[in-house]
């Protein structure tokens, strides 16, 4: 799995509002998995989800409330209202499942 640049935070977020946090990427595979994972303050990630980009279109969500997105350049997640317990850094990843 590779680690993406990308890492978010949701401060300044209103409470209650949907949020969508976009991370980018390249690759030549055309089967991949988009993994999306939160982690609090001094704690391990927790996985969020995963969803297949490209010729895999397989997903998995640890709730309703996180729905993915993607495309052959990028994934989206989206969390339907947001509560202080979101209050964390988020971070995306690739794995290629060839």
């Amino acid at each position: 799995v590779s680690l993406l640049h990308e890492v978010y935070s949701l401060s300044g977020t209103t409470e209650g509002s949907p949020v969508a946090l976009t991370c980018t990427y390249e690759t030549k595979s055309s089967n991949i998995y988009l993994y999306w994972y939160k982690q609090y303050a001094n704690q391990e990630p927790q996985y969020l989800l995963y969803k297949g980009a490209g010729t895999n279109r397989d997903e998995q969500s640890s709730s309703k409330r996180y729905k993915c997105l993607t495309s052959q350049t990028s994934t989206t997640l989206e969390i339907k209202q947001v509560t202080l317990a979101d209050t964390a850094l988020y971070y995306c990843a690739l794995k290629d499942a060839q």
